[in-house]
């Protein structure tokens, strides 16, 4: 696997420097999952992010009456996890290989290392990860607001 091709086509990795970007694929470990094998479960501590590099994943959540939900399925250079690198919480979702997959994982320990050494660099992961969680956040917001709320 082309690790530097799979960070550098992830928006996680926008704005970082061909440095930085070898700098964190050396960091990275690759991971290979089986179709329909799950990565972590919602609710599990978390402390890690993960970018597919081949394959797809789906996220599920279970709803109120505790039935397991597709809420997104991501494909190749998406990146999934990085809510429990912001938060230090418990997973929100569980992952699940829809089919066989190659990925790229990364845990909180060694993005500090990197942190260390490259401040820009850690700092644009920071700024990708919050653009994503806004985007998201807006996504839902409209979902809700579409949703046939009623205004008082």
């Amino acid at each position: 696997m082309d690790r530097v091709a799979v960070l550098s086509g992830s928006s996680l990795f926008d704005m970082l420097s061909n440095e930085e970007l070898a700098a964190v694929a050396q960091l990275a470990s690759e991971v290979r999952v089986e179709a329909g094998e799950v990565l972590f479960e919602e609710g599990q501590l978390g402390d890690s992010v993960f970018v597919l590099a081949q394959g797809e994943v789906e996220v599920v959540r279970r709803d109120a009456s505790g039935t397991p939900r597709c809420i997104a399925t991501l494909g190749p250079q998406q990146f999934f996890g990085e809510m429990s690198l912001i938060d230090k919480e418990y997973r929100s979702a569980t992952i699940k290989a829809r089919t066989a997959c190659e990925l790229l994982h990364l845990s909180s320990e060694k993005l500090t290392a990197f942190r260390r050494l490259h401040r820009d660099g850690f700092t644009f992961i920071v700024i990708n990860i919050a653009r994503m969680l806004s985007a998201r956040l807006r996504d839902a917001n409209s979902k809700l607001a579409g949703g046939g709320l009623r205004q008082a």
